[in-house]
C-alpha cells in the first residue's frame, strides 16, 4: 500500500493542476476509462475519479461512447 492511499480530499485536490496535465497528455493520444488512466499513472482511481470529474465540469474532457460492462466510460481530451 502507498502513502497515497490515506489522502483527504483537500490533499489530492492539491495535485490537480500538476496532474491535469499528466492526464490530458494520456487523453489525447487515446481515450481510456478511469481505471485504465489509474494504472497508466499509478494512481489510486479515487483520486484519479476527482480530477477526471473536476475537468470534465470544465470542458476539458468529454466522455466517448456508451460505458463499459464496469459501468465506466472513456474519457478523451477536448483539443
Amino acid at each position: 500500500m502507498n502513502n497515497r492511499s490515506n489522502r483527504n480530499i483537500a490533499e489530492i485536490m492539491k495535485d490537480e493542476m500538476v496532474m491535469r496535465n499528466r492526464i490530458l497528455s494520456i487523453l489525447r493520444e487515446e481515450a481510456k476509462t478511469i481505471p485504465e488512466l489509474a494504472g497508466a499513472i499509478e494512481y489510486p482511481g479515487e483520486e484519479i475519479m476527482f480530477w477526471i470529474m473536476a475537468m470534465w465540469r470544465y470542458g476539458l474532457l468529454k466522455e466517448v461512447g456508451k460505458p463499459n460492462a464496469e459501468g465506466y466510460y472513456k474519457y478523451r481530451a477536448v483539443e
